[in-house]
């Protein structure tokens, strides 16, 4: 099996929060993605959007481009309306050889509201809503896939998929083309068990997120109901390998279904307060050490 190791801009350049590294250039934050040792880089707010300029940048640094975030409406627009709305991103991710789509249902969503509380997010409330919305997830799945680009569900925090339960519906009502992004910070947040959702769904995952929490942090924001962006704020999550998730654990799973996808580092923070270059060393070190041992063969 042979993985990739990317990660995600937002250690730089936060997506949510636009106040966090607007300082930071683009050109700076490339530069030191590959200098880190990554090979590949998901897009963030100050990537050019069209394959004309966007790919002669990552050519003149080495990188591919892993994914790119989308905001899904599927809980109040159909399939037909959905595949409408992607098509600039969809022609985007294809045209630079992107093999996912990292895709979020967004309807209600409170992810950038600092302020709102965590147990305010959205949810379903019968079988019926998952039902329909799981018929809509694989119609839009199946178009991403005759497409080339597989569709990678984002489970997380201040949306209607967020817990390791409701993952479970997800997958309970949609078809094999509906792939599961596992985002082991998300998860471990959530108060699910990334290993054993890994278990579950070992043969759906298509990509990975290698978020990690500080455990001293974990209690005190549950404890206190805080939002998903105000626990970037107060340091919760950091690179693979400082904190608690149990990543030998879900390297051995992923090996043994074959997983042959991305590893991405995707590590909100402050970047006044962590060095966002120190941190992609320490991330990319760990995560080549970790898949080495798991005998992923890193690209």
């Amino acid at each position: 099996m042979t993985v990739k190791l990317g990660i995600n801009p937002i250690g730089w350049t936060n997506d949510c929060m636009q106040w966090l590294g607007d300082f930071i250039t683009l050109e700076q934050c490339l530069t030191q993605v590959k200098d880190a040792g990554f090979s590949g880089v998901e897009l963030g707010r100050k990537f050019p959007r069209q394959v004309s300029q966007l790919g002669p940048i990552l050519q003149e640094h080495g990188l591919s481009l892993v994914s790119g975030w989308y905001s899904a409406q599927l809980v109040t627009r159909d399939a037909k309306a959905e595949i409408s709305a992607m098509r600039d991103h969809l022609t985007l991710l294809a045209g630079l050889g992107s093999p996912v789509m990292v895709f979020a249902e967004t309807t209600g969503e409170i992810i950038n509201n600092v302020g709102a509380p965590a147990s305010a997010r959205p949810t379903l409330q019968s079988a019926a809503e998952w039902k329909r919305l799981g018929q809509r997830f694989t119609a839009v799945a199946d178009h991403l896939q005759a497409k080339g680009v597989r569709m990678a569900v984002h489970h997380h925090m201040g949306t209607v998929i967020q817990s390791a339960e409701d993952v479970d519906r997800l997958m309970e009502n949609t078809g094999p083309a509906v792939g599961l992004l596992l985002d082991t910070g998300h998860m471990t947040f959530a108060g699910g068990d990334p290993i054993a959702v890994a278990k579950r769904y070992a043969d759906r995952i298509v990509h990975v997120h290698c978020k990690d929490i500080r455990r001293y942090a974990l209690a005190a924001c549950r404890g206190r109901d805080v939002s998903f962006s105000q626990a970037v704020l107060e340091g919760l999550f950091t690179a693979p390998g400082d904190g608690m998730v149990d990543y030998p654990s879900l390297f051995k799973i992923l090996s043994a279904a074959g997983y042959n996808g991305w590893l991405v580092q995707e590590a909100e923070q402050d970047p006044r307060v962590a060095h966002p270059f120190t941190y992609a060393q320490l991330g990319c070190a760990h995560l080549r050490k970790l898949a080495t041992a798991a005998k992923l063969k890193v690209a």
